[in-house]
């Protein structure tokens, strides 16, 4: 580890503390009930258009009860769609959608968040406007196979984004934000993680760009800077947060030579523009260790998870990974996370904060619904007070 970030660890380290997932928490501008997040989970059951439904608002009003809901990702322009069936927040149909979600979560007492997405390379000509290629930092395709209305289709090499072309992909994240205000939304999460395009910049194996958005981590970073720094200037910062996941584990072709060095000038840079939150995926309970040395330091590695990035983020983190109450209470009680997000569990377990609370019973998600189709296994999942004997 270098003297410079040695120097940054000092500046803010944990506190042990009483709290657990059900103390309130103030996170930027609203104040939470609980630390319990639920995180953005793609579930492609959008409508005619990419435009939410009145079955979308059922889904999220039924799971209110968590601190925060995250909503899924969706796509801030027709070249950001990757899937069949993901929402939009680009157009007037889906304002109006999203606007049927956010009344649904308000009336049952909740708060929700958008998530604002870009998919990048991870998208196929037949899913693009007029089928266009795909875009990116760089013309590398990645391994695998796309999703279509066609069915699996090999992903194609994307077209490099020209210099000139990058304050348009920030113009629409920043109406991507407008956009959510509108609907009724409190607030936005910008999506820099799992291998889509803002992430794709951030990665030496993705970006090989030579002006001023590659070559360093700091170059690298420049776009999701000048993201969050709009999206920000339509919500203020208190409102916004940011999802980065420096450990990737064979998802989307997507990784870094050395992400531990990346990622620490990542999350120092959008230190700086004090935002709400840090939305950590860190490594699974179950994930190794890493042990070989970082190129830049030559000193071990270290798992990249909440406790090593807290002492770089002033702002509220929340970590992300498999995570069950025992191990959520540990990391906020050694003051490594403020909020802990869960995902899977909330598929199959609406009332998940109640259920926490109670130590279970956890119902079982059913994996073939996870993706597409309609109520089954979406929003029939009964909480605990319905559910038979």
């Amino acid at each position: 580890m270098n003297a410079l970030m040695a120097l940054h660890r000092i500046r803010k380290k944990p506190q042990m503390t009483s709290i657990d997932l059900f103390s309130p928490f103030r996170l930027g501008a609203l104040d939470l009930p609980n630390r319990i997040v639920m995180a953005p989970m793609t579930r492609n059951r959008a409508g005619a258009g990419n435009a939410p439904t009145a079955l979308n608002a059922a889904y999220y009003a039924q799971r209110a009860g968590a601190g925060l809901i995250v909503s899924e990702a969706s796509q801030v322009s027709p070249q950001g769609l990757g899937y069949p069936g993901t929402p939009g927040i680009h157009n007037a149909e889906q304002i109006a959608g999203w606007k049927l979600v956010t009344d649904a979560v308000h009336a049952a007492g909740g708060r929700i968040f958008l998530q604002l997405w870009h998919v990048g390379r991870i998208s196929h000509p037949s899913l693009q406007p007029d089928g266009a290629l795909p875009v990116a930092p760089s013309p590398i395709a990645p391994a695998g196979q796309a999703w279509t209305l066609d069915g699996m289709k090999p992903y194609v090499t994307p077209r490099a984004l020209d210099t000139a072309e990058l304050p348009g992909i920030v113009a629409q994240f920043r109406r991507g934000a407008a956009n959510a205000k509108a609907a009724g939304f409190d607030g936005v999460e910008v999506h820099a993680a799992h291998g889509y395009l803002l992430d794709q910049f951030l990665r030496d194996q993705t970006n090989r760009r030579t002006d001023r958005y590659g070559g360093s981590a700091a170059n690298r970073a420049r776009l999701l800077v000048e993201v969050m720094e709009a999206v920000a200037g339509v919500w203020g910062g208190d409102r916004v947060g940011v999802h980065l996941s420096p450990t990737n584990v064979a998802f989307n072709d997507i990784a870094d030579s050395d992400p531990e060095q990346t990622f620490a000038v990542v999350v120092r840079a959008l230190d700086r523009l004090d935002l709400s939150y840090l939305h950590l995926v860190e490594p699974g309970p179950s994930e190794p260790v890493p042990a070989s040395p970082s190129p830049a330091t030559g000193a071990a590695k270290t798992p990249l998870d909440a406790a090593f990035f807290r002492p770089l983020w002033r702002g509220a983190l929340v970590a992300n990974k498999g995570y069950d109450l025992n191990r959520a209470n540990a990391a906020l009680q050694s003051g490594a996370a403020d909020l802990v997000s869960f995902a899977t569990l909330f598929i199959a377990n609406p009332d998940l904060p109640e259920r926490l609370r109670r130590g279970g019973p956890f119902d079982a998600a059913e994996r073939k619904t996870y993706y597409g189709g309609g109520a089954a296994g979406y929003t029939d999942y009964l909480p605990l007070r319905t559910s038979p004997d």
